[in-house]
């Protein structure tokens, strides 16, 4: 009898924690979507790449809308794209736009990607204050991350899960970077102190890192430069060496760019919607072009003539 109440016992005890487990899941299901246009709160992920820009642009967002919290979190491109097919997040900041197979994965469950470009940022090559080597083409370029190059300069670039090293190996047809003088390290940030402290170094990183950094790194920054890069198969100036900047990049002269794009796959005009929203809005627009990154649409301009 005493054997029997206390099975009773554990079987009640058993089902006010699963009554309460469900209870809670269902709290949480209901506090992940309940954010609106411009409220509530929700979880984004981006590419680390680009956290500079989108902290900014984060911050003035909460500030314009006070009910709105999107809460942002980094992770390098391709745990970015994984977090999006496992569905533990539905709006994502990346480097690139979704291919077939990945658009085909949410349209079966019923929640169509929608995709905001907002901005370019360029790929920038920078080299210590003491070397002298200037300039660049992008063949030179390419030969160097195939290991075809007789150069003893070594090739810095972020974390190997990034965006960026995505792009070198499009841009390089290689597949496996595993030349003995090419490293990753793990930020845009090292890639650049690194370079501050290596005259023999070249380094690679998105050119937003070197606009207005922050104090952390801001001495190294003033300890390298810019590399100027030559595209032979230019048709408009084949010729010319170019470093980035705004100029360049809407001038298409610059050959190496990426674009950026906000990928919401809520199914719905919440929070993801509101903030693809701002940022294609004159006011977003304007951050990034104070940002010295390259807006999808340049603001106006408003002058006030007096007489």
């Amino acid at each position: 009898m005493k054997l029997m109440k206390l099975n009773l016992t554990n079987l009640l005890l058993a089902c006010a924690v699963v009554a309460l487990s469900g209870s809670c899941k269902q709290a949480e299901k209901k506090t992940s979507q309940d954010d609106k246009f411009l409220a509530g709160t929700a979880t984004f992920v981006a590419d680390d790449s680009f956290s500079p820009i989108i902290d900014e642009e984060a911050y003035i967002f909460k500030a314009a809308y006070v009910d709105a919290n999107p809460i942002i979190k980094y992770k390098p491109e391709a745990l970015v794209v994984n977090s999006l097919i496992n569905d533990s997040v539905r709006v994502a900041i990346l480097a690139r736009e979704l291919d077939t197979a990945e658009v085909g994965i949410f349209k079966r469950r019923t929640l169509p990607p929608v995709i905001t470009k907002f901005a370019t940022d360029a790929v920038a090559l920078i080299i210590n204050q003491a070397s002298n080597d200037t300039t660049i083409t992008v063949s030179e370029i390419v030969k160097m991350l195939n290991g075809q190059s007789q150069t003893d300069k070594s090739i810095v670039f972020d974390n190997p899960n990034s965006s960026l090293v995505r792009y070198l190996k499009q841009l390089s047809g290689n597949k496996d970077f595993k030349q003995k003088n090419i490293y990753s390290l793990k930020s845009n940030k090292e890639v650049i102190r690194y370079v501050s402290t290596h005259p023999d170094a070249i380094g690679i990183t998105g050119f937003s890192w070197l606009n207005d950094p922050d104090k952390d790194y801001a001495d190294a920054v003033d300890k390298v430069k810019i590399v100027g890069v030559r595209d032979e198969k230019s048709k408009s100036a084949p010729g010319e060496y170019f470093k980035p900047s705004q100029s360049t990049l809407v001038q298409k002269t610059y050959p190496l760019s990426r674009s950026l794009y906000l990928v919401d796959c809520t199914g719905k005009k919440g929070l993801g919607a509101g903030f693809a929203s701002f940022l294609a809005s004159e006011r977003g627009q304007r951050i990034i072009l104070k940002s010295g990154l390259l807006p999808e649409v340049i603001p106006s301009r408003e002058i006030n003539i007096t007489h």
